[in-house]
């Protein structure tokens, strides 16, 4: 898990760097601070489920085991990349892995999660999909839609909503009547858990206990994690003028990497010279997707025409 959440916070830092020098089209949503809870979540996942994610979406990706290359790759553009450099940082996909895809409009993964679910009632397996969303999507539409819909069916989906505090600047305190995500869960009557988002072994016990239900055929939980993004609501936004510096100091002493690190040292589970290794080895990983994207090239203009329709043998496109 401290593996794991280093690569997150070392790749959302070359996104940085790789921005800064021109190098990625359009905008990048930085996951950093919020990394404990898609480690935890899916340390949960088997190769069999699936995952919906959101444009913030980079953490859910290498959580779930997705090549960094062919990530850093999509990211800039380039043809090597998991979308051949056509979908760029908010639309990176690997069914091969049960990633059902990042998303680019709010709240729009929500019901793609809830049919995968649908899809795996419907055949009769023990999958488990789990979809990711923002505090901001908790108010559209397709949030009350869907769980209404998995909690009438039964359906097994775990939906995740990553709080932390902000709507690109909007406090959702100012504009939710009640800011506390997890308790909606009782209209629907279904399980609603408020987690600390910033402490990875409470988001994995809650989120197995989810999965746990869900595989038995016990239907949804809805999980609130409450966490804070470090930076700004992207890459460009500095994230500065509607925040409270009070509040953004005390989120920032709790980093969930630098708490974690400092709780595995203190158990004994690790001793400083292994954490330094991982640390090691994570950057070294993330420098050669680096490299790897930086050398690849971009796709030809023609391949715009390319990948459009999806075939399918004997079936008029």
């Amino acid at each position: 898990m401290y593996f794991t959440m280093t690569k997150i916070r070392d790749f959302e830092n070359a996104i940085t760097d790789v921005y800064s020098r021109g190098l990625m089209p359009g905008l990048a949503h930085l996951y950093i601070g919020e990394e404990a809870i898609a480690t935890g979540v899916c340390a949960n996942i088997t190769s069999q489920d699936y995952a919906v994610s959101t444009h913030r979406g980079h953490g859910h990706l290498i959580a779930q085991g997705a090549d960094l290359k062919k990530m850093m790759a999509e990211v800039l553009g380039r043809k090597t990349g998991y979308c051949k450099g056509k979908g760029g940082s908010m639309h990176i996909m690997d069914i091969s892995k049960g990633i059902l895809g990042a998303n680019g409009i709010v709240g729009a993964g929500i019901p793609i999660a809830t049919g995968a679910a649908y899809s795996a009632k419907y055949r009769g397996t023990e999958q488990v999909t789990v979809s990711f969303f923002g505090d901001a999507a908790s108010n559209q539409g397709t949030f009350h839609e869907s769980i209404n819909m998995a909690a009438a069916w039964k359906l097994p989906v775990v939906y995740v909503c990553e709080n932390n505090l902000f709507g690109i600047s909007v406090d959702l305190r100012r504009v939710t009547g009640n800011p506390n995500i997890a308790e909606r869960a009782i209209a629907y009557g279904i399980p609603g858990v408020a987690v600390d988002g910033n402490d990875v072994l409470e988001v994995y016990q809650v989120t197995h206990t989810a999965f746990l239900r869900a595989r038995k055929g016990e239907g949804p939980t809805l999980i609130e994690g409450k966490t804070y993004r470090h930076k700004g609501h992207h890459v460009g936004d500095p994230g500065t003028a509607y925040r409270l510096e009070e509040e953004k100091k005390a989120w920032m002493e709790r980093d969930p990497i630098k708490t974690f690190r400092e709780r595995l040292i203190t158990e004994k589970i690790v001793n400083e010279q292994e954490i330094e290794d991982l640390e090691k080895e994570s950057r070294k990983l993330i420098e050669e997707a680096v490299q790897f994207a930086e050398n690849s090239p971009f796709p030809e203009p023609e391949e715009a025409f390319e990948d459009l329709f999806y075939e399918t043998e004997g079936a008029e496109v």
